[in-house]
């Protein structure tokens, strides 16, 4: 017997900030507070037309500068003014932050490998672990959800905070080795109805130039 929705789905456009310095050298950006470059502002403004005549009927946003500065952006489009969602904010990684991914291999090896493996406890010095962060990442999500029932909705965020996402909406462990893309202005949409989390479109570029930089590690 197929089951018939009783609702109206609730549709979000989850949108990774536009390109950093940072990424471009990639090093590891977490909570610290680094802008786009020129790149990633042209990203921000390209998501933004893109996303004009979707019936987006609100805007949430990372509080961090390179999310609020592509949701602002993407407002401008759109006639929105984003609200602030701190709780949507990138992992925190501790003594990596400031480092490159070969730089934190290089001085941290023990923490390196348990964060490469996926070690779902493993916090960092100074950090928080993955366990952590999804709870403040899918607690804040279902907020959103419940808040607009029914209406489409876009919010600003991180490589890693749509990494959690997708695990959440699919029912993939944390652990679990990454097997899909997380580009710079990337538009990723997901879908509620009656409980049930899915998946409409991941990693949508087709209004970028080609080179969108993927979040690493895979």
């Amino acid at each position: 017997m197929v089951e018939i929705p009783t609702s109206q789905p609730t549709r979000i456009c989850l949108v990774r900030h536009g390109e950093t310095e940072w990424n471009a050298e990639r090093r590891i950006q977490g909570q610290i507070d680094i802008g786009l470059n020129e790149n990633g502002v042209r990203q921000a403004e390209a998501a933004g037309r893109w996303l004009q005549g979707t019936g987006i009927v609100a805007l949430y946003s990372s509080d961090l500068k390179r999310a609020w500065t592509t949701a602002q952006a993407i407002g401008s489009a759109l006639g929105l003014v984003p609200h602030a969602a701190p709780e949507m904010r990138e992992r925190r990684y501790g003594v990596f932050e400031g480092l490159t991914y070969a730089e934190a291999q290089q001085k941290f090896p023990d923490g390196y490998a348990a964060f490469e493996g996926r070690n779902a406890d493993y916090a960092f010095e100074n950090g928080e672990s993955l366990q952590v962060m999804f709870a403040r990442v899918t607690g804040k999500l279902q907020t959103i959800a419940a808040a607009h029932a029914g209406q489409t909705v876009a919010v600003v965020l991180h490589g890693g905070v749509l990494d959690i996402i997708n695990r959440f909406v699919r029912g993939n462990s944390l652990e679990m080795q990454r097997d899909f893309l997380i580009p710079n202005a990337g538009l990723n949409w997901i879908a509620t109805v009656d409980g049930r989390w899915h998946i409409e479109s991941w990693a949508e570029t087709d209004h970028l130039a080609p080179g969108a930089l993927d979040e690493l590690p895979a």
